[in-house]
């Protein structure tokens, strides 16, 4: 099972680097470039398939049904899917979790944030009380069957870094697989967290946006970071490179010397070989 390949290298202090993908073809993209684990992130989804902020207008069944495609294109890869707040309360979690489990998804990140919620980068963000996060952090942890579940508190922009380590510290003591906590603003930040908890496997982000940006894999890696989440970079990609053969195809008429990939190289990528393969088994 997949939940048990990531839970397996993450056990084996493995650094696990996963790109955030948004569709099937973004998953395929990161698997062809030889990822393992792969993020479903409500941000890129959000923008990819609604053309809107992350700003919670996305909602659990648009989620699930774009990770029940990503794992279906992808089904030997670890896929993390982003599950925000939960969508309610410990029983909407519940529901949450059964249905992340039905599309194939190796796991979870279950935030603190109040719904309507927002991108963990942007400012005004607010966190509901600790109790009652950490009751559907529970109500994960005791519904869940495989799947690995990330606890993410964004309590740093809100309440301050201290209040953050507590909420940390909490969701280890419960069982959590990772904890996560959002937006630290500096490298002396990230060192603390890695002080404080240092027997839990921590996450960090590596958002082209935020006073770590610069940091790549390797660093965090060395300062004790062991599940690496590189959230957007493959949509901002995306989105430069259509934008610049979208406004040369408008401009001239053509994409010229914009080479926006060959036919075969995309027809590859989704599997036709396979497919025409298969048909002439069938004629």
């Amino acid at each position: 099972m997949t939940a048990d390949a990531l839970r397996a290298r993450l056990a084996r202090r493995e650094v696990v680097v996963m790109p955030g993908v948004w569709d099937a073809t973004s998953a395929l993209v990161a698997e062809r470039a030889g990822f393992h684990s792969l993020f479903v992130s409500g941000f890129a989804v959000s923008g990819a398939l609604l053309g809107e902020p992350d700003v919670g207008h996305l909602s659990q069944i648009e989620m699930v049904e774009t990770a029940r495609r990503i794992c279906h294109a992808v089904p030997t890869l670890s896929v993390v899917v982003d599950a925000d707040t939960g969508y309610g309360n410990a029983m909407n979690v519940m529901r949450t979790v059964e249905l992340w489990e039905e599309a194939g998804a190796a796991g979870m990140f279950l935030e603190d944030q109040v719904w309507p919620k927002r991108c963990g980068h942007m400012p005004n963000k607010q966190v509901v009380p600790a109790d009652d996060w950490l009751a559907k952090v529970r109500a994960a942890l005791d519904h869940r069957t495989e799947l690995v579940v990330t606890a993410r508190t964004d309590a740093r922009g809100a309440l301050g870094l201290d209040e953050a380590i507590e909420r940390g510290k909490r969701a280890r003591d419960l069982g959590v697989d990772a904890v996560f906590i959002e937006a630290p603003a500096s490298e002396s930040e990230l060192d603390t967290i890695v002080r404080e908890l240092p027997d839990v496997v921590l996450v960090a982000n590596m958002a082209e946006k935020g006073g770590i940006a610069h940091l790549t894999a390797a660093d965090l890696a060395d300062r004790g970071f062991r599940l690496l989440v590189s959230p957007v970079g493959l949509l901002f990609a995306a989105v430069d490179a259509m934008t610049t053969a979208a406004s040369t195809l408008a401009a001239t008429g053509s994409l010229g010397a914009v080479r926006p990939g060959r036919f075969d190289e995309f027809t590859d990528l989704v599997g036709l070989p396979e497919h025409q393969t298969t048909e002439e088994r069938y004629r």
